[in-house]
């Protein structure tokens, strides 16, 4: 179960040099605003979809970060959702360097290339300071395939909170 959710991902790491110039206290690294609009776009994406999508930062993420992520998305329960199609991206602010991962149910129906493209465009925003746009962009990336392929129905239930968790 975990090998699936590291190769739904593994291609994605990516900006491990994005230049930071915010506090390294994840929950100070985005403003109220910046907030507020990551959590608008994953509650959007998931009115579409009966998917679950969460943004997590932390401080420091370790060396393997695609294991740390992988960990981390077992422990909030991505790989608990009905159809498998959870979704996370995370965040180590003081180490600079982010992941996108895909449990099994999204990722064989977009495929590695997808979550590449994600990270791509993430660390182009990254690279402009522009940290809560490419979140953005990211979920909404996500949502539109999620919707796609898991699309809203009636008696979904919203499995995770949507708002940024921190550690």
């Amino acid at each position: 179960m975990e090998a699936e959710v590291l190769g739904a991902a593994e291609r994605a790491e990516a900006g491990e040099r994005m230049k930071i110039m915010r506090s390294a206290e994840p929950a100070l690294f985005f403003s109220g605003k910046e907030k507020e609009a990551i959590v608008a776009a994953i509650r959007e994406a998931e009115k579409v979809s009966s998917a679950e999508i969460h943004v997590h930062l932390t401080r420091k993420a370790r060396p393997d970060i695609m294991a740390h992520a992988a960990q981390l998305f077992e422990r909030l329960g991505l790989t608990r959702t009905k159809d498998r199609n959870g979704v996370l991206i995370f965040m180590g602010v003081a180490s600079k360097r982010f992941a996108i991962l895909g449990d099994e149910g999204i990722h064989s129906r977009v495929g590695s290339d997808f979550w590449t493209r994600i990270a791509a465009s993430m660390s182009a925003c990254f690279a402009e300071d522009r940290f809560a746009d490419g979140i953005v962009e990211a979920v909404e990336a996500a949502g539109q395939a999620l919707a796609a392929h898991f699309p809203y129905q009636r008696d979904d239930v919203n499995e995770l909170p949507d708002e940024i968790s921190f550690s």
